[in-house]
């Protein structure tokens, strides 16, 4: 199947996916194997041992990198896997610019992992291009970008970014979790890196852990299947099996994601009791127009603030009933949380509070129920705050 010829909807169910050439399987069989027979030492058929490469992990790659509109793709155990091999790529001495308000997880392994390793690290704001461009030094390998961000959902102009980091011969690497390939393509926009969660959207389901990398480059692909062989932060093929039914159905999913997160954001909007509502979709964004020209759409996540105190806030997320209090997101439910107690509770407050992180911020996946069930359990949530 040429997957290049076909559509993103197309390509999520069929790209990297043949039917089992020995029984006709049209689902991709788990192949739950540690080792591979060998026809003589040293020769192999394609596979030998499961950390290095097992069939089912490759169609998930594939189909990976078919969506993504890349020529590599490589799976990990979990997302955090993902960046830490991106961090591998590194040395001593090599300097990184990260947003300001990048995933708590992110923030640490940067801080607490790799600054003993003598990395060194500047949090800006990426949406400034003066300021990346003043954090730029010799020494710079690599930008790190989210778009939208995680929690406040400000959007990264990729192109431009990415010619920053080139200008520095560094590579830009763009945290593609929140928008999915479904919304935005990275590498169509100048990244040399693709990150994902895929406990996000592209599993879809709630109950499957996993990461990828996405690349172009083919020595840069073999530099990321040393790490990511060496270290061994490998999914197993259960894992990848669960997110290849996750992406067959991610374009109606994230449709879905996308009209009920689009609604719901209009309807804070309004809402007296809500201060300030963070989403791309609506045109007072700061960064809508750009949005509108980088993604297909505008994603299922959104993040807003009480015009109340943090007390009323953890109220709000401690009343919902369709809304479940829970980190993560992507799944087909709605989550709701705070950032600044449980996803970026890592992040010095200060260093939140700069980067407008408000204690009271309370971030929502918005999931696939009906949208007058959300408003209306937001709704009884919001006057328990405020009796």
């Amino acid at each position: 199947m040429d997957d290049d010829a076909h559509r993103i909807e197309t390509r999520a169910i069929h790209a990297g996916q043949e039917p089992d050439e020995e029984t006709g399987a049209l689902m991709t069989p788990i192949h739950a194997n540690s080792t591979y027979k060998q026809d003589a030492p040293g020769e192999h058929r394609g596979y030998e041992y499961s950390r290095t490469g097992n069939p089912t992990r490759t169609d998930l790659e594939d189909n990976l990198a078919a969506l993504e509109g890349g020529e590599y793709g490589r799976c990990f155990s979990s997302g955090m896997g993902a960046i830490n091999t991106v961090l591998n790529l590194l040395e001593a001495g090599d300097h990184v610019v990260a947003g300001d308000d990048v995933y708590g997880g992110t923030h640490r392994i940067f801080t607490q992992v790799y600054e003993k390793y003598d990395l060194e690290f500047d949090f800006v704001d990426t949406t400034d291009h003066d300021a990346v461009e003043g954090a730029m030094r010799e020494s710079t390998e690599l930008v790190w970008v989210e778009t939208p961000t995680n929690p406040l959902m400000n959007v990264n102009d990729i192109d431009a970014l990415a010619a920053i980091a080139h200008e520095y011969d560094a590579l830009c690497a763009v945290d593609n979790t929140f928008a999915t390939p479904y919304l935005q393509r990275p590498l169509e926009h100048g990244a040399d890196i693709v990150s994902h969660s895929l406990t996000k959207y592209l599993g879809g389901h709630s109950d499957v852990v996993g990461g990828a990398l996405v690349v172009d480059d083919e020595e840069l692909d073999e530099d990321i299947g040393f790490y990511q062989n060496s270290v061994g932060a490998t999914p197993g093929p259960f894992d990848c099996f669960l997110v290849l039914r996750g992406t067959k159905t991610l374009p109606v999913r994230m449709d879905r994601h996308c009209d009920n997160a689009r609604a719901l954001a209009e309807w804070l909007d309004d809402h007296e009791a809500v201060e300030d509502v963070f989403y791309p979709g609506l045109e007072d964004h700061p960064q809508h127009e750009l949005a509108s020209a980088q993604m297909d759409d505008f994603g299922g996540m959104l993040s807003f603030e009480l015009d109340g105190t943090l007390e009323e806030a953890s109220t709000v997320v401690e009343e919902t009933e369709v809304f479940t209090l829970a980190e993560s997101l992507g799944g087909v439910e709605s989550l709701i949380e705070q950032p600044a107690a449980m996803t970026h509770a890592a992040i010095p407050r200060e260093e939140r509070l700069a980067a407008g992180l408000t204690d009271g911020l309370v971030r929502v996946s918005v999931g696939i129920e009906h949208i007058d069930d959300m408003k209306a359990d937001l709704q009884q949530a919001f006057d328990a705050a405020l009796e």
